[in-house]
């Protein structure tokens, strides 16, 4: 007889990983493992070596600091905090029944390819307002698949897959694109002090990734994912839209849009009474509206939650959904009802990643790659590939974009700027590597949030963490495609992939 195959549940699993972490740790510690990497003094432009060493967390002290610091790193744990206050806001829309008919009506005479499509496209531009798409479009990405007669899962799927794998894909410059940038122009400066890049030094390239990718992730979709997925069954019958949903959706929607156009006002600046939500110590826009001290920023999720409040309240006075203040009281919480097990799975998912962010693991295999970049001594097509696939394999270990490039830039940036190879094309090649490999990691924080909306919908076999990667394989493997082939045709073509940059440079002259 044949032993019945164990899954584990991604809390258990969760678990296990952190206490392997903790023993590797004390092992890796015991070796005097540690690695080499350096960074730029901005001012005097000069390269800085630093050694980062593994940190023992299996031992009394790192035990302490593990229990000591639970807590703390569970309540300061980003997606959490975000997912509540958004839950809020989707449950007014979902109990006035505002997202029943607004989805009913979009979906009921659209193909299932162009609603995937345009939610996909969404999804990919979403990633200029940085990880916030993924608390907001993965939930109404279900919804949308739910109330279009589809299993859910398909829904959260593809959101889970624009945004993680498309985070790089920025038409336009997003605050993470920016605190990049500053980096490679620093690196860029210990070879040329005087090196300058446009803000829209990515554009054309970005255009055709947005493109490109959109099509092919909704092919992916359609073809690779949906036809594996059962058939979603519901008990709720096919709505029927009357002129007391159309009422209300016109109302909802109109108080939207002007809470909207009124947001929009307040990060223009220069005209009288606007720019109140900016960070106006920035340098550059996307600085003054994701910098730290902008409202913009900061109330970001709230904005749009008030958003979602005032659409279902003007949807559901309208259809009388909701009649009293008792009744919206008992609406915003209609999404929390839920959600006992999903903070369980965030508690473990944020202990395990603050476990493993305080050993330094990722830190030290990221200063191991460096080394290896250092050495490489291709040029061309050569270092591009080799470049962006030893980039894929540091991010799995080290998800964290910024502190990556901190580490990265300064070997990266010069040994393509001595390659001809301009140091923003080094970057793209950096942004691929960093997208690349973005959803199929555990240690990403917004992984969890994934696993939950999973758990949340499925009604087959249990969702086990490693089975939800799994699905996730086949557009990680096609945004390498596209990645490297964009890249190459630029590079061998030459043609321009911004305002003012090229894939070629030549310095110091």
């Amino acid at each position: 007889m044949f032993k019945k195959k164990i899954k584990l549940s991604p809390i258990m699993t969760f678990i296990i990983m952190t206490v392997i972490v903790i023993v590797l740790s004390g092992f890796l510690h015991l070796l005097n493992i540690q690695a080499e990497y350096s960074t730029v003094n901005t001012v005097s432009n000069e390269t800085v070596n630093n050694v980062v060493e593994v940190q023992n967390l299996f031992s009394t002290s790192g035990i302490k600091h593990i229990v000591t610091s639970a807590v703390n790193g569970f309540v300061n744990f980003e997606p959490l905090a975000t997912l509540i206050i958004i839950l809020i806001g989707l449950g007014i829309l979902e109990k006035s029944g505002f997202m029943r008919s607004f989805f009913t009506i979009l979906t009921k005479n659209s193909k299932k390819n162009t609603v995937t499509f345009i939610l996909i496209f969404i999804c990919l531009l979403f990633s200029i307002l940085g990880n916030s798409g993924f608390t907001i479009m993965l939930p109404i990405a279900a919804l949308l698949f739910k109330y279009g007669r589809r299993n859910p899962l398909g829904g959260i799927i593809a959101s889970f897959a624009s945004l993680s794998f498309g985070y790089g894909i920025n038409v336009f410059l997003s605050s993470n694109d920016s605190s990049l940038l500053t980096l490679t122009l620093n690196a860029a400066k210990t070879l040329d002090p005087k090196y300058k890049a446009s803000i829209f030094f990515a554009l054309f390239i970005m255009i055709v990734l947005l493109i490109v990718t959109s099509i092919i992730f909704t092919y992916i979709t359609e073809k690779r994912i949906m036809p594996k997925l059962p058939r979603y069954e519901t008990e709720e019958e096919q709505l029927i839209i009357t002129n007391k949903e159309l009422r209300g959706l016109i109302v909802g929607l109109g108080l939207g849009i002007i809470y909207i156009l009124i947001i929009i006002y307040m990060i223009i600046p220069g005209l009288p009474l606007s720019g109140a939500f900016l960070d106006h110590s920035g340098d550059r826009y996307i600085d003054m509206i994701f910098g730290n001290n902008s409202l913009f920023a900061k109330g970001f999720i709230f904005i749009v939650t008030f958003a979602f409040f005032l659409i279902g309240i003007g949807y559901g006075f309208m259809t009388k959904t909701i009649k009293n203040n008792k009744e919206v009281t008992d609406s915003l919480g209609h999404s929390l009802d839920d959600i006992g097990g999903i903070i369980v799975l965030i508690f473990f998912a944020s202990l395990f990643i603050n476990v493993y962010e305080e050993s330094h693991i990722g830190l030290v295999i990221t200063g191991f790659i460096n080394s290896l970049l250092a050495e490489i001594k291709f040029t061309g097509i050569g270092l591009i590939l080799i470049s962006l696939v030893l980039i894929c394999i540091t991010n799995i270990f080290c998800p964290n974009s910024i502190v990556k490039w901190s580490m990265l830039s300064a070997t990266v940036v010069p040994l393509f700027m001595n390659a001809s190879i301009s140091p923003e094309f080094s970057q793209l090649v950096y942004v691929a590597g960093d997208s690349i490999t973005n959803g199929i990691t555990p240690l990403f924080m917004y992984f969890v949030i994934y696993i939950a909306f999973m758990e949340k919908y499925n009604k087959g076999d249990m969702v086990t963490l490693f089975g939800s990667i799994k699905n996730l394989v086949p557009y990680s493997f096609y945004s390498f495609l596209i990645w490297t082939l964009v890249l190459i045709g630029f590079y061998l073509i030459g043609i321009p992939i911004g305002i003012g940059s090229y894939p070629g440079v030549v310095y110091g002259t």
